[in-house]
């Protein structure tokens, strides 16, 4: 690590250790803490998929070439492994020796073949005879070389069985479990919920897929695939057909990762390096299930309400009455939502109240991700198929929702939708809606800027801002970014709104040396941000030189934190919070003082090289004090939060910050969700009081 930067894959492990870390916190229900273990060991997938299979690509390419903390791609890799080592065994010791206890005594049980009953066993058989031995096959291994292609991130068990040939003492098979995603099978009980997982199903009846052989050993294990894999958008190419083959190249790309449980045999773990073509250091031996990303269903389990948390309801905002016009509650006054505490709907009200309003002319929309059966994107269908004109810029570059996006894009054609993928060599990450009216006063752009997906599922589960507006210059603003968007033409200067990557990044570096300027004349200087990564050492440099000015920084970074806060002589008035807790933060806020004007800023984009430099992002300014002033007051609660916020040390490591003194516990999550009940039964209350004349017309 360099005295100026953290490297940032350790940093991105040690942002999951604080997701590891909220399942091994008592405090938290039960299956909850089972989710924040399975969602570990998911982030834990994907890092593998991505970032080492960018280090591994990076050390056959460029082997010397050095991070911003100095660290070759050789030496990342073998930090990255040490490190995974070690949040492995975090992963294990408390599934095994903390939860296992508590889910047997809520009356989740998993049982191995020797625990069945006698009603169980035959039930197990009965599943083995009329499913699994159908679906399933046993390959044998010749030659690894012309080994069919085993799926990444699947269950397979690997068999060794006793040979005639005195120069190879033993054989080998491979069962692979392919997309069988039936990993709990559920027993029958008296009471709670006992299940078989599959590979011991399997294992228990391995000697019908091989009669009369002399069975050795066996082991479940899991691969890994790299998934860093870029599509060639040279001139002329077919984005979407370009799109389709990397799909296809994931499937067979070199394995990053094998998992093996630790009954495997030295002879069994030597074949299945040989086989998968991997190296010691790629080799994980775990004491418990394989693909532990799987155990998501058990924490889904139905009919354990009590060990979870309890059920939040996004609140309606008040003001924003059902059966108001969206473009009337928008005309009256700018609208800020905070989501997942506030509802996502009136963003979904604004597209599919534009569809069928006979005075809305035109829809322009970006989408990244969407949910599978998503309610904009059928209104977007039917807006074009009610003759409006719509336009909608779909990302088909979207990890790992590239197939989902290139299904919507077909579809939307289909109905009308003129659809854009993307731009040429570049991400479209914004998120905008506008919408065009025509009203008697003349043409009324409506605009939803957000730094969230259109995904209503995922607007329950993330914190997010919502910024809703007919402002005249945001609109025009708006069209003209849009438009030069899908034309792949140059940028116009804007008046307000900023965009990457041709001005978002000069803007905030103006934006940091304005406060820097103030400070060092004497005057007030204040910078909080709020966002999921903080990579980029131009950006970085710049913070570090507003603290070393005397600028007072405050930054709540969820993920990746490359910046070393706290540092004498360099980042002293600079700190980090990261939080962790049942919704996952995501909302992007900047602030500056500026002299106590105050300018307040929400964005798509993190401040990461991809997000400046390679993608279309929007900063967007809050006109509005109020809105302003909503904003601030989200970003002051999650700085002061004390329950689940950790502070980000100057080595990339962390600690719980917790109240001193008899300081009030906050937590930051619950204290807006709070303030959105509170609100929504202020404004309940109000409308009850209020007396409502009746028209006669």
């Amino acid at each position: 690590m360099s005295e100026r930067f953290i490297n940032r894959e350790l940093s991105w492990l040690e942002f999951n250790q604080r997701v590891l870390d909220e399942g091994r916190d008592p405090t938290v229900p039960l299956l909850e803490r089972l989710r924040f273990l399975a969602i570990a060991a998911s982030n834990l997938d994907e890092f593998f998929m991505v970032r080492v299979g960018s280090l591994k690509t990076a050390r056959q390419t460029d082997p010397e070439s050095v991070d911003p903390s100095g660290m070759t791609p050789e030496e990342q890799l073998a930090a990255v492994a040490a490190r995974v080592d070690s949040m492995m065994y975090d992963l294990y010791e408390c599934f095994l020796n903390r939860l296992t206890p508590e889910l047997e005594e809520a009356g989740i049980r998993r049982r191995c073949g020797n625990e069945l009953t006698e009603s169980q066993s035959a039930f197990v058989e009965r599943v083995f005879n009329e499913q699994v031995f159908s679906m399933l096959a046993p390959i044998a291994v010749h030659d690894p070389a012309v080994f069919p292609l085993l799926q990444g991130r699947t269950l397979n068990i690997a068999v060794q069985l006793s040979s005639n040939d005195p120069d190879e003492p033993f054989r080998y098979a491979v069962i692979p479990f392919g997309r069988w995603d039936e990993r709990f099978i559920a027993l029958p009980t008296d009471e709670g919920f006992e299940f078989l997982l599959a590979e011991d199903l399997v294992e228990l009846f391995i000697d019908r897929f091989f009669p009369g052989e002399d069975i050795i050993a066996t082991v479940p294990f899991r691969i890994t695939r790299n998934a860093d894999l870029s599509v060639r958008e040279d001139e002329g190419a077919d984005l979407l057909a370009e799109m389709e083959d990397v799909l296809d190249e994931r499937k067979d790309s070199f394995c990053v990762r094998l998992e093996l449980s630790d009954q495997v045999t030295r002879p069994l773990q030597t074949f299945l390096r040989k086989l998968l073509n991997v190296s010691d250091r790629d080799v994980f031996v775990i004491p418990g299930p394989a693909g532990f990303a799987d155990f998501m269903k058990l924490a889904d389990l139905s009919g354990f309400g009590d060990y979870r948390y309890p059920k939040w309801t996004p609140q309606t905002t008040p003001g924003i009455e059902p059966g108001t016009p969206i473009f009337q509650l928008i005309a009256d006054r700018d609208i800020l939502l905070v989501h997942p505490y506030e509802s996502f709907d009136p963003v979904i009200r604004l597209v599919s109240e534009a569809a069928d309003d006979p005075d809305v002319l035109a829809i322009k929309q970006t989408l990244y991700r969407v949910s599978r059966n998503s309610p904009i994107v059928e209104a977007l269908m039917r807006a074009a198929e009610n003759g409006k004109n719509v336009t909608v810029i779909v990302e088909l570059k979207a990890r790992f929702d590239e197939a989902r996006n290139i299904e919507w894009a077909r579809r939307m054609e289909y109905a009308g939708v003129q659809v854009i993928y993307g731009v040429r060599g570049l991400k479209t990450h914004s998120k905008a809606c506008i919408v065009l009216r025509r009203e008697p006063q003349g043409f009324v752009r409506y605009v939803h800027f957000g730094t969230g997906n259109y995904n209503e599922k995922t607007a329950r589960l993330y914190t997010d801002i919502s910024y809703m507006t007919c402002d005249e210059t945001l609109g025009s603003d708006a069209v003209a970014w849009f438009n030069s968007v899908t034309g792949y033409s140059q940028m116009l200067e804007l008046q307000s709104l900023v965009s990457a990557p041709v001005g978002l990044r000069e803007k905030l570096l103006e934006l940091i040396a304005l406060e820097t300027e103030r400070a060092r004349q004497g005057g007030e200087a204040r910078i909080v941000a709020k966002c999921n990564s903080l990579a980029d050492p131009e950006m970085i440099e710049a913070l570090y030189t507003a603290s070393q000015a005397g600028v007072d920084i405050r930054l709540n970074v969820r993920g990746i934190c490359c910046l070393r806060p706290g540092v004498p002589g360099l980042s002293d008035r600079i700190r980090v919070t990261s939080i962790i807790d049942r919704c996952l933060e995501h909302s992007r806020i900047y602030y500056f003082f500026h002299g106590g004007d105050r300018l307040v800023f929400i964005s798509s984009a993190d401040l990461m090289p991809r997000n400046l430099d390679r993608r279309v992002e929007l900063l967007v300014p809050l006109l509005n004090e109020q809105c302003r002033q909503r904003a601030i007051d989200v970003l002051e609660t999650c700085l002061s939060d004390n329950v689940k916020a950790r502070e980000i040390l100057p080595d990339g490591r962390f600690r719980p910050v917790v109240p001193s003194g008899d300081q009030e516990t906050i937590r930051s999550q619950e204290v807006l969700q709070q303030q959105a009940i509170r609100a929504a039964e202020h404004a309940a209350e109000h409308q009850r009081l209020m007396f409502t004349p009746q028209s006669p017309h």
